[in-house]
């Protein structure tokens, strides 16, 4: 090759531990880009197959691997390296999470097709000849022009609320220029000129704090804490708006649920014009490809600016991240359950480190992590006490469900009927929340007392009464709802052969519909869960028709919790608000706390006063008796003391040991195993091996270590040296879980 080949580490998108040694050409340029530079993208041979990695350091120490052992890259790939800051993060990532490197890099690679090149697009721009005289709808066109930008033909109808029709008549009377372009079309800029709503003193004080942290261009965490209703989202889009006035910048928004984004996205485009570039896992193969490449663009040219997206958009490869917004921080769906277990919230905070730049975490609810750090002066603190316009705080009271018992087969009791009626009678819409789907979770033989169980997972099959491809409309459905299988509901009990002595134990939400809809035979109900809600476009659909008032009772699970107004809104009824307070999760109190709160803040938004009603066999408890006074000070107060002296997380550190595998015996050994090497460390504490909450998950049996320790232990550390010298079974695997929060 002409000159003495030097040796350079890449790491592959491989759940392995660590980059692999190849050689390179000393003198290997390229005229237009330059030296191979650390994150650029190559091609490598491994065991007989080419593989797309990224160089992770180009000049590694010198190894026991002889040069003439090592195989040549194959080439370069056209594309930017990955920043720094990216691979800076991927490392952190993998650090604390306890992954292999190549399992966090894989996240930041996961685009279908992204290395293809791109195929040759026609896009359309303006005439410079364009007639004065034109029709309305064509000026509306010319007045959605973003500069000379060529755009597609839905876009520009799109920007222009107009037909396609009206943009191909242009076109085809040359008042439109065809354009012939390489790669996707860029995604519209968000403007920052837009005005946003006049703000109250309290928001504009808070919106001035964000703005000069966004000034600074320097690592700063705030807590945005506002009552809901407060305005939030409208503050923080102050933050967005000087963010965007950076030449190239690029802001990055976090929202827990895909569904969430259906509102938020209109509120955004009503602010700035334009909507975001949207990331998450429902997009298809093409969308992920365009939003990839357009986060990845070299200069400021059609890059994307502003990104919303789930969790994983933390792993886009941002050039020139100026700003990160988590809402509704405290949300545990930013917990990664699989693969790589990492919570969004956290690694926002590290990745805003990496990158230099202010993150914000919003929340009406913040988590006693956030609160903590906001205390000790890690994290600025903004307060908003006072709802927007004339809304006030809603009114709330707790229905003794010992006191009004539920009659059989239904679950709401007599007070909470009664008040849905007359507020159905005012014209008024009604929430009831109960954070369980389907129809009911469980089915049982009344006869012999058989329940119908999933055949993978430890867990009982839940019945919905809703047709789907797999079941007729005529036939309920029973799924498992950790692992997807589903079956029809036998008519007769699988044990004792009676026939037709299958019931329905219990109430989900379909079954709360169900009794509305017989107490209230005219009215309109909706659903709002998971299995009715798939995409963002299902979501806006049902929110645009609540919103229509078109719906008269509104039915949901958790995801109907969190930052939605909806005017006509006035009553707010919690079916079960016991339901989440029981089990072995340290942060269950605090969490059905942040959900109720969350839910109650829907009602009573606007002009019309709102009421909320939570039905219970409890309540005297403390979650219940902190949403009655509205003290939720004094609650988190009372559970910060009970985990200190636990020495619980944020206090202590927690993490979990998952051995699992098809073949029980080599799970219970290799669990023993790891067991028996534990550290001795009195600020140490490992509990188990046992069997898991649900010992038997997608086909795999599961085992389950718990590690306690003191905060100031460095836990990561330990259990690497720990784990590193433990044997695996055949067929078994590992999973590590820092500071869990699922305890399934």
């Amino acid at each position: 090759m002409g000159s003495d080949p030097i040796r350079i580490q890449v790491l592959l998108p491989i759940p392995l531990s660590g980059p692999f040694d190849y050689l390179v050409a000393s003198d290997v340029i390229d005229q237009n880009r330059g030296p191979l530079t650390k994150g650029d993208f190559v091609s490598v041979p491994l065991r007989g197959r080419i593989l797309q990695g990224v160089v992770w350091d180009m000049s590694p120490e010198e190894n026991d691997i002889a040069l003439d052992k090592l195989k040549f890259i194959q080439g370069r790939l056209d594309l930017p390296a990955l920043p720094l800051s990216l691979l800076g993060f991927i490392d952190w990532v993998a650090s604390y999470t306890l992954s292999p490197l190549g399992a966090v890099l894989k996240m930041a690679m996961s685009v279908p097709h992204a290395f293809d090149q791109a195929k040759k697009k026609t896009l359309y721009r303006l005439s410079p000849n364009l007639p004065e005289k034109i029709t309305e709808s064509r000026r509306a066109v010319k007045d959605a022009a973003i500069g000379d930008m060529p755009l597609p033909i839905a876009t520009w109808a799109e920007l222009a609320a107009v037909g396609e029709g009206v943009v191909r008549g242009m076109v085809k009377a040359g008042q439109m220029i065809p354009v012939e372009v390489m790669g996707d079309a860029s995604y519209p800029v968000p403007d920052s000129t837009f005005l946003g709503p006049k703000l109250s003193d309290e928001q504009q004080n808070a919106a001035s704090h964000m703005q000069q942290m966004v000034k600074d261009q320097c690592f700063k965490p705030v807590l945005l804490e506002g009552i809901t209703g407060s305005g939030k989202t409208e503050v923080y889009f102050e933050a967005i708006a000087e963010a965007l006035k950076i030449e190239g910048g690029q802001i990055l928004v976090l929202l827990p649920e895909i569904a969430l984004t259906a509102q938020w996205l209109e509120r955004f485009r009503a602010r700035f014009g334009v909507e975001p570039v949207v990331w998450h896992s429902a997009l298809t193969p093409a969308s992920r490809r365009r939003a990839w490449w357009a986060v990845i663009k070299d200069g400021a040219q059609g890059r994307a600016r502003v990104v919303v997206g789930a969790r994983s958009a933390l792993f886009l490869p941002f050039q020139d991240l100026k700003l990160i917004v988590v809402d509704e921080e405290h949300s545990a769906t930013f917990k990664q359950d699989d693969g790589v277990m990492y919570h969004g919230r956290d690694m926002a905070v590290v990745r805003a480190m990496q990158s230099h730049c202010p993150v914000i975490l919003a929340s009406a609810t913040p988590s006693l992590e956030t609160i903590l750090n906001a205390q000790a002066g890690k994290y600025d603190w903004l307060y908003m006490g006072e709802r927007h316009g004339v809304a006030v705080l809603p009114d709330m009271k707790v229905i003794d469900l010992r006191d009004h018992k539920l009659k059989t087969g239904t679950w709401l009791s007599d007070p909470l009927r009664e008040a849905l009626s007359a507020n159905f009678a005012q014209g008024e819409q009604s929430l009831l929340y109960l954070n369980r789907r389907g129809y009911a979770p469980l089915t049982l033989c009344r006869t012999c007392g058989h329940r119908m169980e999933c055949p993978h997972c430890s867990a009982w099959l839940v019945e919905h009464r809703k047709g789907d491809k797999l079941c007729d409309k005529l036939r309920d459905k029973l799924q498992c709802h950790h692992c997807g299988f589903s079956c029809h509901k036998p008519d007769i009990c699988p044990k004792c052969e009676g026939k037709d002595t299958m019931v329905a134990c219990g109430p989900g939400v379909e079954r709360v519909a169900e009794e509305i809809r017989s107490l209230f035979p005219e009215a309109r109900v909706a659903v709002m869960a998971s299995d009715e809600i798939s995409s963002p476009d299902d979501m806006r659909d049902i929110i645009e028709s609540i919103e229509r008032h078109e719906v008269d009772f509104i039915i949901g699970t958790q995801i109907v919790t969190k930052g939605y107004h909806f005017p006509m809104l006035t009553l707010v009824g919690v079916v079960d608000a016991d339901l989440g307070l029981s089990g072995g999760d340290p942060r269950a109190a605090e969490r059905t706390w942040q959900q109720l709160e969350q839910v109650s803040g829907r009602a009573g938004r606007a002009e019309r006063t709102g009421m909320v009603i939570f039905q219970s066999y409890n309540p005297h408890h403390p979650v219940l008796q902190a949403l009655l006074s509205g003290d939720g000070q004094k609650f988190l107060e009372q559970e910060a003391e009970a985990r200190e002296q636990q020495n619980l997380p944020p206090f202590g550190k927690l993490a979990a040991i998952i051995v699992s595998g098809a073949d029980f015996n080599a799970v219970v050994k290799t669990a023993r195993a790891i067991a028996a090497r534990a550290p001795k460390n009195h600020k140490i504490t490992v509990l188990g091996p046992v069997a898991a909450p649900m010992p038997y998950l997608r086909g795999k049996h599961r085992f389950r270590l718990l590690i306690k320790a003191e905060k100031q232990v460095k836990l990561q550390k330990i259990m690497g040296e720990w784990l590193s010298v433990c044997p695996v079974g055949r067929g078994v695997s590992l999973q590590v879980d820092i500071d869990p929060y699922n305890f399934l």
